[in-house]
């Protein structure tokens, strides 16, 4: 593959992943026991867990490199708090670890890929300035 062929599929392959990201997070929900803690909890992430894909979608459509940024952070914030959720889940004894040690690597994958995304960027600009 050439490389316009590269970067033309990764930003669909991104989106593909945060969609079933936010998919696996509302299947989780569905599976949660129906105590008020379980449903809390479970409410917040799957607050944060769907908004992931939603925020790095609008990034892909940023005006600007600073809009990306913002976006791509935010898509950060929402999944460190997702994050957040699960260990409470797992640490609360409502979801047993195992379950959910594949989400959690995603979500950490996730998070990696962002984050190498708004270094990137943020490089590229300060190469531009100089």
């Amino acid at each position: 593959m050439m490389n316009d062929e590269l970067e033309k599929k990764k930003p669909q392959d991104l989106k593909e992943r945060t969609k079933q990201f936010a998919l696996r997070i509302i299947r989780l929900y569905v599976s949660l026991p129906n105590s008020t803690v379980a449903q809390v909890i479970g409410r917040q992430i799957l607050r944060s867990g769907t908004s992931v894909g939603a925020q790095y979608r609008e990034g892909t459509r940023a005006r600007s490199d600073a809009e990306f940024i913002s976006k791509i952070e935010g898509a950060l914030q929402e999944l460190e708090e997702t994050r957040y959720w699960m260990e409470l889940l797992v640490d609360g004894g409502i979801v047993a670890e195992a379950k959910m040690r594949n989400i959690v690597d995603e979500a950490d994958q996730l998070a990696a890929i962002l984050v190498s995304s708004v270094k990137t960027v943020k490089k590229r600009r300060q190469n531009e300035k100089s």
